[in-house]
C-alpha cells in the first residue's frame, strides 16, 4: 500500500483527543473526507472531523485523552493513495517529481526532481543542465501527461 503525505498534526486541540491537523489536501474540506489516516506507521480511524480556519481538527481512534494526542505533535499523517479520489486524468503533485519539463517550444529542460512549498506556493524544481524553478499554476504548468512522464510549461522572461 503507497502511503501519501497529506498534513501534519500541529497540536491538541481540547482534552478528549483532539488534534489539529494541518492539511496538505486541496482543501482542509478535501481533509475531512479521509476516513483512515496512518501516523508513525499505525492507521488510525478518523471518528469525526471538522474545518476550523485553515486546520482540520479530527478525533482520530486510540487518542482518549490530550496526552495520547500530544504524542502525535509535529507527525507527519498519511493516507492510502487508493483512498484519495482523482478526476478522470487527475494526478497528486508528487506524481511529477520524476517527469521531464519541456518549455513552450519543446525543448527538454530536465527532469523534475522536487515540489518546494514556499509560502507564494507551490514550485516546480527541474534539474538539468541548470536548475529551474517553475511556479506550479495554470500560468505556468501549460501541460501535464503523468503517464508518459511529461509536463510543459512556460518559463518566466529571462529564465
Amino acid at each position: 500500500m503507497e502511503l501519501i503525505e497529506t498534513g501534519r498534526i500541529v497540536n491538541t486541540h481540547g482534552l478528549r483527543g483532539e488534534v489539529k491537523i494541518e492539511p496538505w489536501a486541496d482543501s482542509p474540506e478535501a481533509f475531512c473526507a479521509f476516513r483512515r489516516l496512518f501516523v508513525e506507521g499505525a492507521e488510525r480511524r478518523v471518528e469525526r472531523a471538522r474545518v476550523q480556519k485553515r486546520f482540520v481538527i479530527a478525533k482520530l481512534s486510540g487518542l482518549d485523552g490530550i496526552e495520547e494526542a500530544e504524542k502525535l505533535r509535529s507527525r507527519v499523517v498519511y493516507v492510502p493513495r487508493e483512498d484519495i479520489p482523482l478526476e478522470e486524468g487527475g494526478f497528486l503533485l508528487s506524481d511529477l517529481i520524476g517527469c521531464t519539463a519541456f518549455d513552450e517550444d519543446g525543448t527538454a529542460l530536465g527532469k523534475v526532481t522536487d515540489i518546494l512549498t514556499p509560502p507564494g506556493g507551490e514550485v516546480l524544481e527541474i534539474r538539468g543542465a541548470r536548475e529551474i524553478l517553475v511556479p506550479l499554476n495554470d500560468e505556468f504548468l501549460l501541460e501535464a501527461d503523468v503517464e508518459a512522464g511529461r509536463v510543459q510549461v512556460r518559463l518566466l522572461e529571462g529564465m
